[in-house]
């Protein structure tokens, strides 16, 4: 069973951090099988409180975790937090480096008083000339070229979700991952910082390494030069939107006899893929006006069998109904502290053929303070002192 495959259970984690990249770090070390102690101030992370679009950040990147509440602007709190990470295997964190030397807990205090001690520092930049700059996934995706390839010349454009974060903390439990391997080697910790520049600068090597074969900037995707005969957006009978492709010579003489486009494979001007390519001007009407006459249901069945790419132009809501997404394991559930639950994609990996499904639930504010103190000896009086209370 999948809920066994638990690695990490046996290591602590101490996550001291907000919004989404270091949360997400937090949650996928959780998901496979860490303790993950989140500290939050005294009014609780203010995360919590976002609405819109900003509501589901607190609740599905922070599932599965005890949250712990320490004033760490007080004595109380500070020593409480130290005391905390005595007992730890990994502290992350994603504040400015001046808040953590103000907290007693930057990493050169941390690295002299816990040696064996993994400090992932989920930050905007690596170091250079930008690490003290304030960076958003938007502000990255703007610097990096990410937004310009992403929207039409003159419009950049963010991409759909907050990719760069949740990339970014997926790379500072990957670093953490391979810390611990090598920490059950040497006995001594290691120092980790993720960028969230360097990150989206990875989503954009593949548009940078062309420059550097080809000497040319691409274009951005909207306006892509093509590599592929059918690479498109139709509209089918009943009015939805849906993407078909045909990238192999294969694909391309299947579709056209699935479209009743037979008279194309014959054709003179299309018998190599430059000429299919530079056809598109008149061969992509002829496919649109296909296309336009059946219905996805007929579609789908017709090129799933003939393994044409396709795919109907979906919204998240829809997910919700995908047949794929609904199978046994393919969402998690979680329960809130007001008792309301929410389902939410459960990691995009299956161990023996089974996905892991425990999300966890979401904690409420300081939930496990008590008890994760007690643990450490701390009294009540000292506990509800260091907590701000």
């Amino acid at each position: 069973m999948s809920d066994d495959f638990r690695p990490l259970q046996g290591i602590r984690v101490v996550e001291m951090s907000h919004m989404i990249m270091g949360p997400s770090c937090g949650m996928f070390l959780s998901y496979l099988g860490a303790e993950v102690i989140k500290v939050e101030p005294p009014q609780g992370d203010k995360t919590r409180c976002l609405s819109g679009m900003g509501r589901p950040m607190f609740p599905l990147f922070n599932r599965g975790k005890k949250s712990v509440v320490l004033d760490v602007k007080t004595k109380e709190g500070r020593d409480a937090l130290q005391a905390l990470l005595a007992t730890a295997d990994v502290f992350v964190e994603n504040f400015r480096d001046s808040a953590l030397v103000k907290a007693g807990v930057d990493a050169e205090t941390l690295r002299e008083k816990f040696p064996r001690l993994i400090l992932a520092s989920c930050k905007g930049f690596l170091s250079g000339p930008y690490q003290h700059r304030t960076a958003l996934d938007e502000v990255v995706q703007m610097m990096t070229g990410l937004a310009y390839m992403t929207g039409p010349t003159g419009q950049p454009l963010r991409v759909g979700s907050s990719a760069n974060d949740i990339m970014g903390g997926l790379f500072a439990a990957f670093s953490v991952l391979a810390a611990l391997i090598e920490r059950a080697e040497t006995d001594k910790g290691r120092e980790l910082r993720v960028g969230l520049f360097e990150n989206c600068l990875l989503l954009v090597a593949q548009h940078m390494v062309q420059f550097e074969l080809e000497g040319k900037n691409p274009p951005p995707m909207p306006e892509r030069e093509f590599s592929w005969p059918v690479y498109d957006i139709f509209e089918e009978a009943g009015g939805q939107q849906v993407f078909v492709g045909a990238v192999t010579e294969g694909q391309w003489a299947t579709l056209c006899r699935i479209l009743g486009l037979e008279s194309l494979l014959d054709d003179p001007r299309l018998q190599t893929r430059m000429e299919q390519i530079n056809a598109r001007g008149w061969t992509i009407p002829l496919v649109t006006e296909k296309i336009a006459a059946l219905h996805i249901a007929d579609l789908a069945e017709k090129f799933e069998a003939a393994g044409i790419p396709f795919s109907p132009i979906a919204k998240p809501c829809d997910m919700f109904d995908d047949p794929h997404v609904m199978r046994p394991g393919g969402l998690a559930v979680s329960r809130c502290p007001d008792g309301s639950t929410f389902r939410a994609p459960a990691l995009p990996f299956e161990v023996d053929r089974t996905m892991l499904t425990g999300g966890g639930d979401v904690p409420d504010i300081g939930q496990d303070t008590a008890m994760v103190m007690a643990e450490l000896g701390w009294s009540e009086q000292a506990i509800s002192q260091a907590a701000g209370r």
